[in-house]
């Protein structure tokens, strides 16, 4: 071998080794009405990620998550999984946003054998039937919707409106809610579809207040509400406002400015400042370590969903496939995060059932 072959083969394995061997890809809003809450999920994924990479990776590997914005667009969402997955072959999807976005991936995922690990969706789309491969690390849409209306119901409130986004997202957390009015053995006061992108308010408000809630379950994302919310205050609703976890990100509440007091918002992860979870005390002092801001809890998904996808390609070996990744993340069995259990089987790929309340608090910080 001549000297400068010799030299540029050196280089190459130099270079191989100062670049990310784990490539993962991720396709989410960035730009658009859910920035806020991805970036922070985003965050919170990539301050585990970090961490392990500073300690030399996954099996000698260091990850790479390559993050491309597809403003929220579920035609957008597609493309950048093709380029993401047949372009750029990574090994999994990852911490994608949104219901009709990730089940846009499904034909690639099936096409290209590629997991998708921890979708930021809790759609019963995503668990029902199971998806061999996707692998959910949250609790469904359907639960949460349940448990508010069912919450609301135990403190005497009767008059309980719903606005729900015209997708799958919002019809998904509609039936929740409807079986909490069915086991409360009450019924919605009204039921008003909003388009996803464009909610009509002008049309929207004035069908609530003529309903006169004590209460409206808004199921929508990010600026749908905050703005959804301001209208109607405008229009003198006092009504309280309870929306999905979703909108669990310190972003939804700047969004909501001086109307962020009091509304509920369900959460799918422990209490974000309990160090009883010692994976709320691990990202605590992760962040700190980082100079990241307080964790929120869109930032504990995301936190949850690396540790989940970190687990995963340990136990998929040095030479990870995509086959060998899904076959690991199956064989998950009380994989404890730190205070929740993520089980998988053949049969189930939920990962997690924790459900819980939060309201906004004087301080702009959610309390439960």
């Amino acid at each position: 071998m001549t000297k400068p072959v010799w030299a540029a083969c050196l280089l190459a394995v130099f270079m191989g080794g100062a670049h990310a061997q784990l490539l993962i890809g991720q396709t989410a809003g960035f730009s658009g009405p859910v920035a806020a809450g991805v970036k922070e999920t985003t965050d919170g994924a990539k301050l585990y990620i970090n961490s392990v990479n500073a300690k030399g990776g996954v099996n000698g590997q260091k990850i790479e998550l390559v993050s491309l914005d597809d403003k929220f667009d579920p035609k957008i969402a597609a493309e950048n999984g093709r380029k993401l997955i047949e372009e750029q072959n990574v090994l999994a999807m990852f911490l994608t946003r949104g219901t009709p976005h990730s089940q846009s991936l499904f034909p690639l995922l099936e096409k290209n054998n590629v997991p998708l690990i921890g979708p930021s969706t809790g759609a019963m789309v995503m668990h029902q039937p199971v998806n061999r491969h996707v692998f959910n690390v949250r609790a469904t849409y359907q639960r949460e919707a349940e448990k508010a209306i069912t919450y609301l119901a135990s403190i005497g409130i009767s008059r309980i409106a719903i606005v729900h986004a015209d997708d799958s997202f919002g019809k998904d957390g509609l039936e929740g809610a409807q079986k909490g009015f069915n086991a409360a053995k009450l019924k919605p006061v009204a039921v008003i579809p909003a388009d996803r992108s464009k909610p009509d308010f002008a049309k929207i408000v004035p069908e609530l207040v003529k309903a006169d809630p004590q209460s409206i379950l808004w199921i929508a994302s990010g600026k749908a509400v905050s703005v959804g919310v301001e209208r109607l205050r405008a229009a003198g609703s006092s009504a309280q406002i309870v929306t999905l976890s979703n909108n669990a990100s310190s972003g939804f509440i700047k969004d909501l400015g001086a109307n962020s007091r009091g509304v509920i918002v369900t959460q799918v992860f422990p209490y974000e400042r309990s160090i009883a979870y010692p994976m709320v005390k691990e990202a605590q002092e992760l962040a700190k370590s980082q100079d990241m801001p307080d964790i929120s809890p869109a930032m504990l998904e995301g936190f949850a969903a690396a540790k989940v996808l970190v687990e995963g390609l340990r136990r998929a070996g040095p030479k990870p496939t995509r086959e060998k990744l899904i076959t690991a993340l199956e064989t998950f069995r009380k994989f404890d995060l730190g205070g929740l259990e993520v089980n998988y089987t053949a049969t189930d790929h939920t990962g997690l059932d924790f459900a819980d309340l939060s309201i906004i608090g004087v301080s702009g910080k959610f309390r439960r």
